[in-house]
């Protein structure tokens, strides 16, 4: 049977896997592990042409090096791939690499649109039955957006972030005649050669984008909320488990899962210490409006050359006489004029500075729309985990994997290979089978 006929089933699966990036291979990966027969029991849909998750659109400057570690795929060591490579070319080959040598069941391109869920005649409401197995209520039905349809006794959720972009709004947004994009949309730095480009957001990408556009001769600022979180920190094994139960704890609660840099915080390389030292990587203070033409900070004062605190990691390493001190004196004063108050709340220290283009690095939510009809966000937006870290509380049979603890690649490969653990079980449960133990 070819792939292509096998593109839609009309017979019920196990396990439907939504998302082909490092989640949801691993997810993948280990429904083979225990047993299950690709395209028989399971198949993985993916709404991308190719492999490579959200990483085949990356821009190419995103090279290897430069972009955070990539966990390897249980069972496929990946080696050490050029660092100067983009990261998108190695990571797309890897992932291809991977489905072609396990033989998943890979459907593509296949865009969910929704998932819902059908309870058997008679059966209790799922929160009627804690820990109930859904296969025991019900069954799910995945539909693409083509009308392509799958049933499953269980859903593994795998969707990542990436077709969420969030832009925060602020007052004038729709006004700027100046060119908009966010982080989704970028593709080089050498697009703004010349141009005056804020860059809005606290988190790495911020950084990578704001030491390119300095490298390609354009003229960057960058914009933060708040000071930005630099840590000095040792980003050890214990570290990791500690950022990943906090996000945890949230996630348990209902609570939206917060951005990576505040978990993580900003780490103090030698490549950041250099943009500290050169000044590019200077906060000119939040954005407070967009006028038509530029913006208005909080943060340059009232002759656009004041520098507002930069955190107590940074502050320090700027007034310690080493090699980021100098960093200040490189920070050029903002073209533009001070503001008169627009309210109280608008202090007359605001600077309004003419830009060419504004870099929306705020990152992204969780991709979950098509999860609506099963209804499992909490009226906060967040969704209430169980213990496990991959199932759903509100929904038995539907797991979430790369979402919260598991969105970076380490965790997502962990929270993968629980997920089709917990499935299986799920499966086995309904069948009246002993619970796998592949």
């Amino acid at each position: 049977m070819s792939t292509s006929e096998r593109s839609s089933a009309t017979e019920l699966l196990a396990v439907v896997v939504i998302g082909a990036g490092q989640a949801g291979l691993s997810a993948a990966g280990q429904l083979l592990r225990k047993g299950l027969e690709p395209w028989e029991d399971f198949v993985v849909l993916d709404a991308n042409d190719g492999p490579g998750g959200a990483w085949r659109h990356r821009w190419d400057s995103l090279t290897f090096d430069a972009a955070h570690g990539i966990h390897d795929l249980p069972g496929l060591p990946l080696g050490t791939p050029d660092p100067t490579e983009p990261a998108s070319r190695v990571v797309s080959r890897y992932y291809g690499i991977y489905e072609r040598e396990h033989g998943l069941p890979v459907v593509r391109p296949a865009k969910v649109e929704s998932v819902v869920h059908h309870m058997e005649q008679g059966a209790p409401a799922p929160e009627a039955v804690p820990n109930a197995a859904a296969s025991e209520h019900g069954t799910f039905t995945v539909t693409a957006t083509d009308g392509r349809m799958w049933r499953a006794r269980t859903v593994i959720n795998a969707t990542g972030t990436w077709d969420s972009p969030y832009i925060p709004y602020h007052p004038g947004i729709a006004e700027f005649t100046g060119r908009q994009l966010h982080t989704q949309g970028f593709t080089a730095a050498e697009d703004f050669t010349g141009q005056r480009v804020l860059v809005v957001g606290g988190g790495t990408s911020a950084l990578q984008f704001l030491l390119q556009l300095d490298a390609a001769g354009a003229h960057p600022m960058w914009s933060t909320r708040r000071a930005p979180d630099w840590t000095d920190r040792f980003f050890d094994s214990s570290w990791g488990v500690n950022v990943e139960a906090s996000v945890s704890a949230r996630t348990t609660m209902g609570l939206p899962p917060l951005s990576v840099v505040a978990a993580t915080g900003l780490p103090v390389t030698d490549q950041y210490l250099a943009g500290l030292a050169s000044g590019v990587l200077i906060s000119r203070g939040p954005l407070r409006r967009i006028t038509p033409t530029g913006v208005v900070l909080d943060g340059p004062g009232p002759d656009g050359g004041a520098i507002p605190s930069q955190g107590p990691v940074a502050d320090r390493l700027l007034a310690s006489g080493g090699a980021a001190a100098g960093g200040l004196g490189h920070v050029p004063v903002l073209p533009g004029r001070a503001c008169t108050a627009l309210s109280t709340e608008d202090p007359l220290t605001t600077w309004e500075t003419p830009v060419d283009v504004i870099l929306w690095a705020t990152g992204f939510r969780a991709s979950l729309d098509h999860l609506a009809p099963v209804h499992i966000r909490e009226r906060g937006g967040g969704v209430v985990m169980a213990a496990d870290g991959v199932s759903v509380a509100k929904s038995p049979g539907l797991f979430l994997v790369g979402y919260g603890a598991s969105a970076s690649t380490i965790g997502a490969t962990r929270a993968g290979r629980r997920a089709a653990v917990e499935a299986v079980r799920t499966v086995d449960a309904a069948a009246g089978a002993p619970a796998s133990t592949k």
